[in-house]
């Protein structure tokens, strides 16, 4: 099983408004508990044991988080920490959803790895689905009944066959979750991508280049994903978290 994840935390969230003038919003606390936390929880919990933190935003407070934190579970970890900016420059030079992955070559070596956003929390059941060890990288799609606001997964008998980002017309009700197991392969497709209209490195890029090459699979996670980027998923997360029966939610 795979044990290294790696997660992007070097944003500040600025649709959070005022609440990330101090700190990312990684840190913002959801039942007094700092939303990070509940992300380390479920890796955690799914049998991830080797974590990898690439920050940036206020990055000496997500030191001090990483710290002190404990996981739910006895069992052997480590939490590495890398510096997006240290390595790469200020987000005024180069910014964008590849960049984690342009930082961790090093730490990572040949292994496969789990790749997500600090601002994403998914299930452990999702997570362990995650864990694949052949030689293909994977994306995580969920059926959704809004794909029109996301990226809509299009496949070729199981494998993917590209990405459609926010479709005015119906292609699918499959959507990107953010959520990616990875080989190594991946390293060799990164200095192929070229700044987006966004002027920014996409992570869809790379994965466009892969799966061009059949080397990407398609999992489709039943639980749930849910998006912490709004002063709205506060509350959101916070009835989240105190429902019972949150398996029937849907992010």
């Amino acid at each position: 099983m795979i044990k290294k994840a790696v997660i992007a935390a070097a944003g500040q969230g600025t649709r959070m408004l005022h609440l990330t003038k101090n700190k990312s919003k990684h840190l913002i606390k959801v039942n007094n508990k700092p939303f990070l936390a509940y992300v380390l929880d479920n890796l955690f919990k799914a049998g991830y044991r080797e974590i990898i933190l690439v920050c940036g935003y206020k990055e000496e407070l997500i030191k001090d988080f990483a710290k002190n934190y404990l996981p739910p579970i006895n069992c052997e970890f480590k939490i590495r920490l890398i510096s997006q900016f240290d390595r790469l420059g200020p987000k005024e030079k180069i910014y964008g959803t590849a960049c984690p992955l342009m930082c961790i070559k090093e730490e990572v070596g040949n292994d496969d790895f789990l790749f997500i956003c600090g601002d994403n929390l998914y299930s452990v059941k999702d997570l362990q689905e995650m864990a694949k060890t052949d030689n293909y990288s994977y994306v995580a799609g969920l059926i959704h009944e809004n794909p029109e606001k996301y990226g809509v997964i299009i496949t070729d008998d199981g494998f993917l066959k590209e990405i459609k980002e926010k479709p005015k017309k119906y292609v699918g009700n499959l959507i990107n979750t953010g959520m990616y197991k990875f080989t190594s392969a991946v390293f060799d497709k990164l200095p192929k991508i070229k700044k987006s209209s966004r002027g920014e490195y996409e992570i869809t890029d790379v994965v466009t280049l892969l799966a061009k090459e059949k080397k990407v699979k398609v999992i489709r996670i039943d639980d749930h994903w849910l998006d912490f980027g709004s002063p709205g998923d506060i509350i959101r997360l916070s009835r989240f978290l105190k429902n019972e029966n949150n398996k029937n939610f849907k992010g």
